[in-house]
């Protein structure tokens, strides 16, 4: 009897040891839905630029803008989200973003906007004043914003800027989306370290908003953006979709915003 027990608990020890999975599974419907969102997204065309909020496209339909700093991104991400390199204009420049840029996405009525970014811009201090008056009036007056994505660089998240703009936002009821940029900057671990503390934060602020990881650069959290956006630009679900997220180009260093 014990000679037997050795024997299976040699087998045992010499069994190849079966490796545990830890990674989450993905809701096929969910994914299908972030795939189709992509190429939903891929629609987007450039509608109009305007300086001020008297000047801007008619304020009907539903619209969700991009805020942040002048150095966050904005327009990088427009970018990667839409598969279109040059649909927002990126550069290595921070506040070269200066008027408010309306994408439509199929019809006028459902649109993307990118804001001036707030904070550092290499502009006079009396223009950045005018361009922060304007980003004012748009977010207090403009009917038809939905809702914000805000970008934080991940290595420079919740700086003054971001948290009036998150006060603001709760005060108006607006659903915000917060994207902390540039996340390739970061390993895994220091990455996620950083998500959960600005989780925390906003917990002890008592302000509900969504928040991801997201680089433009090698597409972390493209299809959870995409899925997000679609949710609240109300896009539904059709028939099953042949794009394919291995299609989108890579993006390279000098199209990201620095």
């Amino acid at each position: 009897m014990r000679q037997r027990q050795q024997s299976k608990d040699t087998k045992a020890k010499l069994a190849p040891k079966q490796k545990i999975s830890y990674e989450k599974k993905t809701d096929p419907a969910l994914t299908e839905y972030a795939v189709q969102s992509l190429n939903w997204l891929r629609q987007a065309e450039f509608l109009m630029s305007a300086p001020k909020l008297a000047l801007c496209v008619e304020d009907t339909g539903y619209e969700i803008a991009f805020a942040g700093r002048s150095n966050a991104g904005k327009s990088s991400a427009i970018n990667a989200l839409t598969n279109q390199k040059q649909l927002a204009r990126a550069s290595k420049k921070p506040g070269r973003t200066q008027m408010i840029n309306f994408f439509s996405l199929g019809n006028p009525d459902q649109r993307l906007v990118d804001l001036p970014g707030y904070g550092y811009a290499a502009v006079p201090e009396a223009m950045k004043i005018v361009w922060q008056k304007e980003l004012e009036n748009y977010l207090i007056h403009r009917k038809s914003l939905q809702g914000l994505v805000l970008l934080m660089d991940i290595r420079h998240p919740l700086q003054h800027f971001d948290l009036m703009m998150l006060e603001w936002a709760h005060s108006r009821h607006l659903f915000v989306h917060i994207l902390l940029t540039k996340a390739d900057k970061l390993n895994r671990g220091p990455a996620n370290k950083t998500l959960l503390e600005v989780k925390q934060q906003l917990k002890k602020m008592k302000l509900d908003f969504s928040i991801q990881l997201f680089s433009s650069l090698n597409r972390i959290g493209l299809e959870e953006l995409s899925s997000v956006m679609a949710g609240r630009l109300n896009y539904t679900l059709e028939q099953p979709s042949e794009f394919d997220l291995n299609e989108i180009p890579e993006v390279s260093e000098t199209d990201i915003e620095e």
